[in-house]
C-alpha cells in the first residue's frame, strides 16, 4: 500500500497551479474598483467557475457600459483559460511520450527503479489532469486509452497496474463515449482478471473502481460484465480478507441489483442468497451493512428470492432476530438494523404473525 502515496519525482512534468488561480479569483484583497480584478482562470473549467460565481452575485441595478480596463481584463481571462487548456494538453502529450517508451532492458536495479518511478509519475499526473472531463476526452483522442489497456494493465510492476486501472476509472466516470471506447478495447476482461487474481490488494481495489465506472448506468458494460461472469468475480471479492475490497464489492452488487432488478433471477440461480447469508454469519463488521442491503434488494418484489431466504437450512430468521438484538443499542449500526428488520418483514412476516402482534 505504501506505493499508493509515492510520486514520480523524476518526471520533469508539473501541474500548473490552476486550482490556486481559480480559488483565488474572489480573494479578499481586491478593491471595488477596476484595479481589484481577480486573477484570470488558467483553463476552461476555471472560466466556467468564474462565470457561475459572477452570476450568483446580486446584479447591480442599472447596467453600465463595460470600461476599457474591464474589457481588457476579460479578454486576458479568456486567453488565459484557453492557454491553460493547451498547456494541460501538452502535459498529457509529455506523459504519453514517457509511457510510450519501450520498457528498459534488464539493466541495473537502480535504473529499473528510476524508470518505473518516472512512469508512475506520468500516470499520476494524467490521473490529476483527467479529473477534468475535457482533458479525459483529449487523453482518449491522443490514444492514451489504447496504451493503458494494451500495456499497463498487465505491466510487471504492481504500481503501474493499479495506476493504470485508476486512470481508466477516472476517465470513464459518467462519460458514455469513453466508456464505450474502453469496453471496445477489451479492458473489462482484464480488469475482472486483476480483481479476481492479482496478488496486490491495491491493484484489486483500483480494478474494482474501474469496473464500477464501466458497468454502473452503462448497459453495454453491464452486458459484458454478465457475459464475463462478473457477478461470480464480485462474490469472490466479497469473500476476501481485504475490508475495503469487501465493502466496495458489496456496495456495487447492491447498486446493480437496485438499478437492474431484471438480473435477480440470474443471481438466485448462482446461489447468491446462500452465499450472502454465509457472509452475514462471519464475524460482525461494518461490511455486513452492505451485504444485508444487497440481500434486501434481492428479495424486494421478487418471490423467488423470498422463498430461498425461507429455506429452513439457512436459519436466516433466527440469525436476523439475533442480529437485531445485538444492534439495537448501537446507534452507529442503525442502517444495518433497518435492513435486518426489512428482511424479517419481507421474508418472515405472515398474517398469523401480524395477528399475534396485535
Amino acid at each position: 500500500m505504501a506505493d499508493e502515496g509515492s510520486r514520480g519525482s523524476r518526471l520533469p512534468l508539473a501541474l500548473p497551479p490552476a486550482s490556486q488561480g481559480c480559488s483565488s479569483g474572489g480573494g479578499g484583497g481586491s478593491s471595488a474598483g477596476g484595479s481589484g480584478n481577480p486573477q484570470p482562470p488558467r483553463n476552461l473549467q476555471g472560466l466556467l467557475q468564474m462565470a457561475i460565481t459572477a452570476g450568483s452575485e446580486e446584479p447591480d441595478p442599472p447596467p453600465e457600459p463595460m470600461s476599457e480596463e474591464r474589457r481588457q481584463w476579460l479578454q486576458e481571462a479568456m486567453s488565459a483559460a484557453f492557454r491553460g487548456q493547451r498547456e494541460e494538453v501538452e502535459q498529457m502529450k509529455n506523459c504519453l511520450r514517457v509511457l510510450s517508451q519501450p520498457m528498459p532492458p534488464a539493466t541495473g536495479e537502480a535504473e529499473l527503479a528510476a524508470d518505473q518511478q518516472e512512469r508512475e509519475g506520468a500516470l499520476e499526473l494524467l490521473a490529476d489532469l483527467c479529473e477534468n472531463m475535457d482533458n479525459a476526452a483529449d487523453f482518449c483522442q491522443l490514444s492514451g486509452m489504447h496504451l493503458l489497456v494494451g500495456r499497463y494493465l498487465e505491466a510487471g510492476a504492481a504500481g503501474l497496474r493499479w495506476r493504470a486501472a485508476q486512470l481508466i476509472g477516472t476517465c470513464s466516470q459518467n462519460v458514455a463515449a469513453i466508456q464505450e471506447q474502453v469496453l471496445g478495447l477489451g479492458a473489462l476482461r482484464k480488469l475482472l482478471r486483476l480483481l479476481d487474481r492479482d496478488a496486490c490488494d491495491t491493484v484489486r481495489v483500483k480494478a474494482l473502481f474501474a469496473i464500477s465506472c464501466l458497468v454502473r448506468e452503462q448497459e453495454a458494460g453491464l452486458l459484458q460484465f454478465l457475459r464475463l461472469d462478473g457477478f461470480s468475480v464480485l462474490m469472490r471479492a466479497m469473500q476476501q480478507q481485504v475490508q475495503k475490497l469487501k465493502v466496495k464489492s458489496a456496495f456495487l452488487l447492491q447498486n446493480l441489483l437496485v438499478g437492474h432488478p431484471e438480473h435477480k433471477g440470474t443471481l438466485c440461480s448462482m446461489g447468491m442468497v446462500q452465499q450472502l447469508v454465509a457472509l452475514v454469519r462471519t464475524e460482525h463488521s461494518p461490511f455486513h451493512e452492505h451485504v444485508l442491503g444487497a440481500l434486501c434488494s434481492l428479495v424486494t418484489d421478487f418471490p423467488q428470492g423470498v422463498r430461498e431466504c425461507r429455506e429452513p437450512e439457512l436459519g436466516l430468521e433466527e440469525l436476523l432476530r439475533h442480529r437485531c438484538q445485538l444492534l439495537q443499542q448501537h446507534e452507529e449500526y442503525q442502517e444495518e438494523l433497518e435492513f435486518c428488520e426489512k428482511l424479517l418483514q419481507t421474508c418472515f412476516s405472515s398474517p398469523t404473525d401480524d395477528s399475534m402482534d396485535r
